[in-house]
């Protein structure tokens, strides 16, 4: 790949919702542009971006694929991304590499639920934004009604670039806004749409804006300056037309590309220098590096590629560089530059580009290269378990390095060991996402798993202040054990200030405190005239956090507590560091059971996108699943999204309910939100469940 000026290169993202046609946009521009000689088609198994086995075998992305080409005198990077909801990881890890995000729409289908989040998740980023409607060969298509669609969601500021002329099999061409021609087959107005394209360019610009109401029209070469000026500012969100399968309007999309997407400069960045706090980065070769790895992929060879984009500065291979987390510099073997599936070595790569390394164990999805750290890459939290374990004996080590693969692959997998049943648990998106991991597992690992019902992460908390104690003592000759701990319990409420809490009107004896953010638990040490010497005290915070670790009432980790250890005993003999972990231990389970301990629950936001005809449906199905419906919007079309609050255990199969009430054409995302206490009666249920499996299992 030769060396690039920076103000030529593109970096884009292309997402939206599933069967949209990202991918088969992205590549017929590799054959248009001539990047890619042989054909490539989704359908058939060829494309270049979903060249992975499971994409053939689904027919769909399922992970985000770089593909790069030359068009207009600019160099694209693009990257495509799947478009279901539950791979949303990997377009958030792509967003984050480009500056500019490309939302495509199918032109029958509409606005889909997946749409609204990469429309927004690209603007909260300051990304530039462009809307190709793809599929404009398609019937019963209403490009008005839709363009009226696209506004009423997401702004007038949202306006037809060029106009399609026709639809269906008449669908034969665009023409271009900008030259307010009267064209036979236009589907809209091109005078009316011509002004409001001009008023979106020149608002950037006050000078261009004083002109233009004075009647004086912006020339050519202003409104090329003044087209990407309205994009990263978010005044304009162009709207360009076409259709992949027949490739009309395909080298007009290119064009608009190249005429209104960001180039590197145009997105401000900033990152931590360690000696200088924080630093603006510049997307200059000549300034130090500044990278940050994206994505990362583990290809079946095991070859480990981290993706990264540079910042600043420049790249050559054999270069040592500093890693965020890592003390030495790590040397970087070897740069590739990636084509879909295949890599070709690079010498050097600089400013604005996107280049993988192989095989560098301390690069993660996340860190950052030289001597600037960026912000840390931000992904949902996988709600929704299972418990695997192999089918074939044996398997267990295969297993594990299986799953740690999959790990480093895809953010939203979480993997973590049940304290109470030793089960290794894995959590995803949705139950869709845990499925298609399975099959990853399967298909490139050669591992099958076996899988337990979806595990609901509950917590276990307290609802009152309590105290008591325990007094652990066993004499079976010889040395004994002896250990007594005395201790209170506090409600200690999430996102609470341990400092604050720790007040000396509360602890009035108080000698230090730890605080535990990962459970949201704070110990206070209030020992006064060493009746519990310093010695034995790691042991009583040991035998608190196993327990913490273990729950009480139903074997779920606690948070949210604090406990102070105010008082004890011990003997100068058969005292020891085991006697005090056990006792206490002990006093905390104790004490916790008075202290009106509860469940809470993981509550998700569910964003459910139905046909107007199913709204009453859906309302009273959260009804049932104790979810609060907390509003509706138009999703465009016949559409209507659906905003609700409902518990995670309601809904770990919503994908097959949804699918019966609406008949296959609902479609929903869904976020964590917060924890809640669960109602008394489930609470019953729960707990009475949990006491009924430890007694089966004794």
């Amino acid at each position: 790949m030769a060396q690039v000026q920076v103000q030529n290169i593109r970096n884009i993202v292309f997402g939206g919702h599933g069967l949209a046609g990202k991918t088969s946009l992205c590549d017929k521009a590799l054959n248009v542009t001539g990047a890619v000689k042989r054909p490539a088609s989704v359908d058939d198994g060829t494309s270049i971006c979903d060249f992975d086995e499971e994409e053939k075998h689904h027919h769909h992305s399922v992970e985000s694929a770089l593909i790069h080409f030359d068009h207009a005198g600019k160099h694209f990077n693009v990257l495509d991304t799947p478009g279901y909801p539950d791979l949303i990881g990997q377009v958030l890890g792509a967003l984050n590499a480009v500056e500019t995000a490309v939302i495509v729409i199918d032109a029958h289908s509409g606005i889909g639920v997946n749409t609204r989040r990469v429309f927004n998740e690209a603007g909260a980023r300051g990304l530039g934004r462009i809307i190709v409607i793809n599929k404009m060969d398609a019937e019963n298509v209403d490009y008005p009604g839709l363009i009226h669609s696209i506004q009423e969601l997401f702004g007038h500021n949202c306006i037809p670039f060029d106009v399609p002329i026709g639809h269906g099999h008449d669908f034969r061409g665009v023409v271009p806004v900008l030259s307010g021609s009267p064209t036979p087959g236009a589907l809209m107005d091109l005078k009316a749409l011509r002004e409001s394209l001009i008023e979106a360019i020149v608002e950037v610009d006050d000078a261009a804006t004083e002109r233009y109401f004075e009647g004086t029209l912006p020339t050519d070469d202003e409104i090329q300056r003044l087209l990407v000026e309205s994009v990263a500012a978010g005044t304009l969100v162009p709207i360009v037309a076409c259709s992949a399968k027949s490739g009309v309007g395909l080298t007009e999309m290119l064009d608009a590309l190249a005429t209104c997407a960001l180039p590197p400069d145009r997105v401000e960045r900033h990152g931590k220098e360690h000696a200088n706090g924080e630093a603006i980065i510049s997307a200059d070769p000549a300034k130090p590096l500044v990278a940050q790895v994206f994505k990362t992929r583990i290809d079946p060879f095991v070859h480990k590629l981290s993706f990264i984009r540079i910042f600043s500065g420049s790249l050559k291979k054999d270069d040592s560089v500093h890693i965020s987390g890592v003390k030495k510099n790590v040397k970087l073997h070897q740069l590739l530059d990636v084509q879909g599936g295949e890599t070709h070595p690079l010498d050097e790569a600089s400013a604005g580009e996107i280049v993988a390394v192989a095989k560098v164990d301390e690069l993660h999805t996340g860190c950052s290269l030289g001597e600037v750290e960026m912000p840390q890459l931000k992904f949902p939290t996988p709600m929704v378990g299972l418990a695997v374990t192999p089918k074939s004996r044996g398997d267990e080590t295969k297993l594990s390095g299986a799953l740690h693969k999959i790990v480093e692959e895809d953010p939203t997998i979480q993997l973590h060991r049940d304290a109470q049943t030793h089960e290794l648990v894995m959590n995803g998106m949705s139950e869709l996402h845990l499925q298609m991991i399975q099959e990853r597992l399967k298909r490139r690992d050669k591992v099958e798993v076996d899988t337990k019902e979806p595990k609901i992460p509950y917590r276990e908390t307290i609802q009152a202040q309590a105290e008591g104690s325990y007094r652990h003592k066993k004499q079976s000759g010889g040395r004994g054990q002896f250990g007594e701990v005395h201790i209170r319990l506090y409600p200690f409420p999430s996102g609470s200030d341990p400092a604050k809490f720790c007040s000396k009107e509360r602890f009035p004896s108080m000698r230090e405190f730890h605080f535990d953010p990962a459970h949201n638990f704070l110990w206070v040490d209030s020992i006064v005239g060493g009746s519990i010497p310093n010695n034995f005290l790691p042991a009583v915070e040991k035998g608190f956090k196993e327990r913490i670790a273990r729950g009480v009432i139903a074997g779920y980790q606690i948070e949210n507590v604090c406990v102070e250890v105010f008082f004890g005993k011990h003997h100068p003999v058969d005292s020891s560091e085991a006697a005090f972990k056990t006792a206490g231990s002990m006093a905390f389970r104790n004490v916790f059971q008075e202290a009106k301990p509860g469940l809470l629950e993981p509550i998700v936001t569910l964003h459910v996108t139905v046909p107007g005809s199913k709204l009453g449906d859906i309302s009273s199905d959260m009804s049932g699943r104790r979810g609060r419906v907390l509003g509706m919007d138009s999703a465009g079309g016949d559409l209507q999204t659906v905003t609700a609050e409902v518990p995670l255990s309601e809904v770990t199969t919503y994908a097959r309910s949804l699918s019966s009430i609406t008949g296959g054409q609902g479609s929903y995302t869904m976020e964590f939100n917060r924890y809640e206490l669960v109602p008394g009666n489930v609470q019953k249920e729960i707990v009475d469940k949990a006491v009924l499996k430890e007694e089966e299992e004794e």
